[in-house]
Protein backbone atom coordinates (compact mmCIF):
# COMPACT_ATOMS: atom_id res chain seq x y z
CA UNK A 1 0.00 0.00 0.00
CA UNK A 2 2.77 2.42 0.95
CA UNK A 3 4.58 1.62 -2.31
CA UNK A 4 1.44 2.27 -4.36
CA UNK A 5 0.81 5.57 -2.56
CA UNK A 6 4.46 6.61 -2.97
CA UNK A 7 4.37 5.68 -6.65
CA UNK A 8 1.14 7.64 -7.18
CA UNK A 9 2.57 10.71 -5.43
CA UNK A 10 5.81 10.48 -7.42
CA UNK A 11 3.84 10.20 -10.64
CA UNK A 12 1.66 13.20 -9.70
CA UNK A 13 4.74 15.29 -8.89
CA UNK A 14 6.37 14.31 -12.19
CA UNK A 15 3.26 15.27 -14.17
CA UNK A 16 3.02 18.59 -12.29
CA UNK A 17 6.69 19.34 -12.89
CA UNK A 18 6.43 18.54 -16.58
CA UNK A 19 3.29 20.64 -16.93
CA UNK A 20 5.11 23.57 -15.35
CA UNK A 21 8.02 23.21 -17.78
CA UNK A 22 6.04 22.68 -20.95
CA UNK A 23 5.50 25.45 -23.46
CA UNK A 24 6.21 29.10 -22.95
CA UNK A 25 4.48 31.07 -20.27
CA UNK A 26 3.36 34.55 -21.21
CA UNK A 27 5.11 36.49 -23.93
CA UNK A 28 4.06 36.77 -27.55
CA UNK A 29 3.68 33.01 -28.03
CA UNK A 30 0.70 32.95 -25.64
CA UNK A 31 -1.10 35.78 -27.44
CA UNK A 32 -3.80 35.68 -30.10
CA UNK A 33 -2.97 36.95 -33.60
CA UNK A 34 -4.95 40.12 -32.84
CA UNK A 35 -3.00 40.72 -29.62
CA UNK A 36 0.29 40.11 -31.43
CA UNK A 37 -0.70 42.55 -34.17
CA UNK A 38 -1.40 45.25 -31.60
CA UNK A 39 1.81 44.43 -29.71
CA UNK A 40 3.91 44.67 -32.87
CA UNK A 41 2.19 47.86 -34.01
CA UNK A 42 2.67 49.54 -30.65
CA UNK A 43 6.31 48.40 -30.34
CA UNK A 44 7.23 49.63 -33.83
CA UNK A 45 5.26 52.89 -33.57
CA UNK A 46 6.72 53.79 -30.16
CA UNK A 47 10.31 52.85 -30.97
CA UNK A 48 10.75 53.05 -34.74
CA UNK A 49 11.63 56.72 -34.83
CA UNK A 50 10.52 59.44 -37.19
CA UNK A 51 10.34 57.18 -40.25
CA UNK A 52 7.27 55.39 -38.85
CA UNK A 53 5.34 58.65 -39.22
CA UNK A 54 5.91 58.52 -42.98
CA UNK A 55 5.68 54.73 -43.24
CA UNK A 56 2.76 53.63 -41.05
CA UNK A 57 2.73 50.11 -39.68
CA UNK A 58 0.92 47.66 -41.97
CA UNK A 59 -0.80 44.76 -40.20
CA UNK A 60 -2.99 43.21 -42.89
CA UNK A 61 -3.15 42.78 -46.63
CA UNK A 62 -5.88 44.86 -48.26
CA UNK A 63 -6.86 45.01 -51.91
CA UNK A 64 -6.05 48.31 -53.60
CA UNK A 65 -3.35 49.58 -51.25
CA UNK A 66 0.41 49.14 -50.81
CA UNK A 67 0.17 46.26 -48.30
CA UNK A 68 0.37 43.52 -50.94
CA UNK A 69 3.35 45.28 -52.51
CA UNK A 70 5.09 45.42 -49.11
CA UNK A 71 4.82 41.66 -48.73
CA UNK A 72 5.95 41.14 -52.31
CA UNK A 73 9.04 43.32 -51.74
CA UNK A 74 9.83 41.30 -48.63
CA UNK A 75 9.27 38.00 -50.45
CA UNK A 76 6.49 36.97 -48.08
CA UNK A 77 2.95 35.66 -48.43
CA UNK A 78 0.12 36.23 -45.98
CA UNK A 79 -0.06 32.49 -45.31
CA UNK A 80 3.56 32.55 -44.08
CA UNK A 81 2.52 34.61 -41.05
CA UNK A 82 0.15 34.35 -38.11
CA UNK A 83 0.53 38.05 -37.27
CA UNK A 84 2.75 40.89 -38.41
CA UNK A 85 3.56 44.56 -38.13
CA UNK A 86 5.66 46.08 -40.92
CA UNK A 87 6.82 49.64 -41.45
CA UNK A 88 9.00 50.13 -44.49
CA UNK A 89 9.84 52.55 -47.24
CA UNK A 90 8.79 51.58 -50.75
CA UNK A 91 11.00 54.31 -52.22
CA UNK A 92 14.49 53.33 -53.23
CA UNK A 93 16.11 56.35 -51.58
CA UNK A 94 16.54 55.04 -48.07
CA UNK A 95 17.12 51.71 -46.39
CA UNK A 96 14.25 51.55 -43.95
CA UNK A 97 12.26 48.52 -42.85
CA UNK A 98 11.06 47.32 -39.49
CA UNK A 99 9.20 44.02 -39.49
CA UNK A 100 7.97 42.03 -36.51
CA UNK A 101 6.43 38.77 -37.69
CA UNK A 102 5.02 35.72 -35.94
CA UNK A 103 5.49 33.01 -38.56
CA UNK A 104 2.79 30.46 -39.27
CA UNK A 105 3.48 26.95 -37.98
CA UNK A 106 6.65 25.61 -39.63
CA UNK A 107 7.37 28.87 -41.51
CA UNK A 108 10.02 30.49 -39.27
CA UNK A 109 12.87 29.62 -41.64
CA UNK A 110 10.84 30.74 -44.66
CA UNK A 111 10.15 34.12 -43.06
CA UNK A 112 13.74 34.63 -41.89
CA UNK A 113 15.16 33.64 -45.29
CA UNK A 114 12.79 36.03 -47.09
CA UNK A 115 13.84 38.90 -44.83
CA UNK A 116 17.53 37.99 -45.26
CA UNK A 117 17.07 38.05 -49.05
CA UNK A 118 15.37 41.46 -48.75
CA UNK A 119 18.27 42.75 -46.64
CA UNK A 120 20.78 41.53 -49.23
CA UNK A 121 18.79 43.11 -52.08
CA UNK A 122 18.79 46.43 -50.23
CA UNK A 123 22.55 46.18 -49.77
CA UNK A 124 23.01 45.50 -53.48
CA UNK A 125 20.66 48.33 -54.37
CA UNK A 126 22.59 50.91 -52.35
CA UNK A 127 26.15 49.58 -52.69
CA UNK A 128 27.14 51.89 -55.57
CA UNK A 129 24.40 54.44 -55.06
CA UNK A 130 24.18 55.76 -51.49
CA UNK A 131 26.99 54.68 -49.16
CA UNK A 132 25.18 55.75 -45.98
CA UNK A 133 22.09 53.72 -46.92
CA UNK A 134 24.28 50.76 -47.85
CA UNK A 135 25.74 50.87 -44.32
CA UNK A 136 22.25 50.93 -42.81
CA UNK A 137 21.20 47.91 -44.89
CA UNK A 138 24.44 46.06 -44.15
CA UNK A 139 24.08 46.63 -40.39
CA UNK A 140 20.40 45.67 -40.23
CA UNK A 141 19.53 43.29 -37.41
CA UNK A 142 17.56 40.15 -38.20
CA UNK A 143 16.84 37.64 -35.43
CA UNK A 144 14.29 35.13 -34.22
CA UNK A 145 13.32 36.11 -30.67
CA UNK A 146 12.72 33.61 -27.86
CA UNK A 147 8.95 33.81 -28.35
CA UNK A 148 9.25 32.98 -32.06
CA UNK A 149 8.90 36.53 -33.41
CA UNK A 150 11.11 37.18 -36.43
CA UNK A 151 12.37 40.76 -36.12
CA UNK A 152 14.09 42.81 -38.83
CA UNK A 153 15.31 46.30 -37.96
CA UNK A 154 16.87 48.23 -40.85
CA UNK A 155 17.12 51.91 -39.99
CA UNK A 156 19.45 54.53 -38.60
CA UNK A 157 20.52 53.67 -35.04
CA UNK A 158 19.31 50.10 -35.57
CA UNK A 159 20.87 48.73 -32.37
CA UNK A 160 18.93 51.14 -30.13
CA UNK A 161 15.70 50.66 -32.10
CA UNK A 162 16.12 46.87 -32.10
CA UNK A 163 16.73 46.72 -28.34
CA UNK A 164 13.72 48.96 -27.62
CA UNK A 165 11.40 46.89 -29.81
CA UNK A 166 12.62 43.62 -28.29
CA UNK A 167 12.04 45.04 -24.82
CA UNK A 168 8.53 46.18 -25.78
CA UNK A 169 7.66 42.77 -27.26
CA UNK A 170 8.98 40.93 -24.23
CA UNK A 171 7.09 43.23 -21.87
CA UNK A 172 3.87 42.81 -23.86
Amino acid sequence: MKKALSLALALAMTVAALAGCSGKSGGAAAKTPEELTKLYTDAITANGGEAVEYNPVVTEVKEGDDSAMLLEFLGLKAEDMTAFGISMSLMNVNAYAIAAIMPAEGKADTVKEALQTYKESQMTSFEMYLADQYDIAKNAKLEILEDGTVLLVMCADQDTVYDAIVKAIQAG
